[in-house]
């Protein structure tokens, strides 16, 4: 199986990861998730973006803690953004602030272009002027993230040897991608997005995806899984519902074979985890999460 280069991928992604720096952060605001602390930031990044941003951490005086870049979802609601951290979505049993806290995770997560606060300029714009531009709205989105994790690996809240990424949908593929080009991420979860995009093409299931994720001239370079398949060494906890518009059967599997085949170059096999369910949709179970904290507390 031929590896791909993460070089080449940041290439067709216009360049972008690792050119963005978070020159500020201000704090606005300051409220409180299980006895731990969440800050409403104000990021600026050097080229003069704004990002608003979520930072869960625990109070002062205690020990670093291990932490999550927490990607947020699309779900064809552009008003959600980071509060998807606090407040959850439909595609989630309950948000997961409270549920990471509890296991002294802390959790960054970024408001993405076109959603929320930034919700103007939209995503067909913003993802058309990127295209135009050679600088696919994909690319800007992992840079933010990867300058994301710097930033929060920065922090003497954090424990910068124990950090992770996780999200559902559009989150969990940002998820992956951003495990995948940045090694700083020592395990992954993505939840409700995994598939080989080339057998979703040929299912006619590829659709339901947003133009934000368009990343042109991918396919002949590289499949899903082996773009995920750069993770290895690395955890990479991978959940799908075979009832998923996103992840049916085929698409499903094609991308696990690729992935498989990583994790046994690159070992340990029992560091690619799944969980499937066979009757589930675009969402969340009860079990799925509790799977997922199970990983994350484990992994991470």
């Amino acid at each position: 199986m031929t590896k791909p280069d993460r070089q080449m991928l940041n290439a067709l992604l216009g360049h972008q990861v690792g050119t963005v720096e978070i020159a500020d952060a201000a704090r606005s605001g300051r409220s409180g998730i299980a006895g731990w602390h969440l800050d409403d930031l104000q990021l600026t990044c050097a080229d003069g973006a704004r990002i608003p941003a979520f930072f869960l951490h625990p109070p002062q005086g205690a020990p670093p803690a291990r932490a999550v870049v927490y990607c947020h979802a699309h779900g064809n609601n552009y008003g959600i953004g980071r509060d998807e951290l606090i407040r959850g979505r439909p595609a989630l049993q309950a948000p997961y602030a409270a549920d990471l806290a509890a296991r002294n995770i802390a959790a960054l997560c970024l408001e993405m272009p076109c959603f929320a606060e930034r919700a103007t300029p939209g995503e067909t714009a913003l993802a058309k002027a990127g295209l135009w531009a050679g600088k696919p709205l994909f690319g800007r989105m992992l840079a933010e993230l990867a300058a994301g994790l710097g930033w929060l690996a920065a922090q003497p809240e954090i424990d910068a040897g124990r950090l992770g990424a996780m999200g559902l949908s559009m989150g969990g593929t940002h998820a992956w991608w951003l495990a995948a080009l940045d090694t700083r991420i020592r395990a992954v979860v993505h939840m409700c997005c995994f598939a080989d995009l080339e057998t979703l093409v040929e299912l006619e299931a590829h659709d339901g995806h947003g133009i934000y994720m368009m990343v042109p001239g991918l396919l002949p370079q590289a499949r899903s899984g082996q773009i995920a398949g750069l993770v290895a060494p690395r955890a990479q906890l991978v959940c799908a519902g075979l009832q998923d518009w996103s992840t049916p059967k085929t698409a499903l599997e094609a991308g696990l074979t690729d992935l498989r085949a990583a994790y046994r170059i690159s070992g340990p096999e029992t560091a690619l985890e799944t969980h499937i369910e066979e009757d589930l949709g675009h969402a969340e179970s009860a079990a799925m999460r509790a799977r997922v904290l199970d990983f994350l507390d484990r992994r991470l």
